[in-house]
């Protein structure tokens, strides 16, 4: 297991003193950009339309539904709107009957798909460490 060096420490301190020091200190703060964008881009329905825009160039929205399982269509809805609205997906509508609706990553919601894939990447590697704390943490909450 590799440990975190003081050097490394003092880094991410300081990128992350960079990124949120115009936000600081907290109470003073009504709106963080970051929280803000980090709340839709983060929350599950979103980064599991993202990863099958990203598995499958385009998806009609019933599709896309299937896919995700479990989402109502009003949460997919809305979570494609607001996709859609901060740019991360693109839609294209069709003059038919009935009215045919795509959608597909942009550019920039393709790079934010590449930063998933390497956080999914990360969890893939270290899930059955997770696993294994939570299941010795389950044990030691019932002695």
């Amino acid at each position: 297991m590799e440990t975190i060096t003081e050097n490394q420490r003092l880094k991410t301190a300081k990128k992350i003193k960079e990124l949120f020091s115009p936000f600081l200190p907290r109470e003073e703060a009504e709106y963080c950009p970051i929280r803000d964008v980090m709340a839709l881009a983060s929350d599950k329905w979103s980064i599991l339309i993202v990863l099958f825009l990203g598995y499958y160039p385009k998806l009609r929205f019933n599709a896309l539904k299937k896919k995700v399982g479990g989402i109502s269509a009003k949460v997919l809805s809305e979570r494609l709107k607001v996709l859609e609205q901060d740019g991360y997906l693109i839609r294209h509508a069709y003059a038919e009957v009935p009215v045919r609706v795509e959608y597909e990553l942009s550019p920039f919601g393709f790079e934010y798909l590449q930063r998933l894939v390497e956080l999914t990447e990360w969890i893939t590697g270290h899930s059955a460490a997770i696993m294994a704390r939570r299941k010795d943490a389950l044990i030691e909450s019932r002695d």
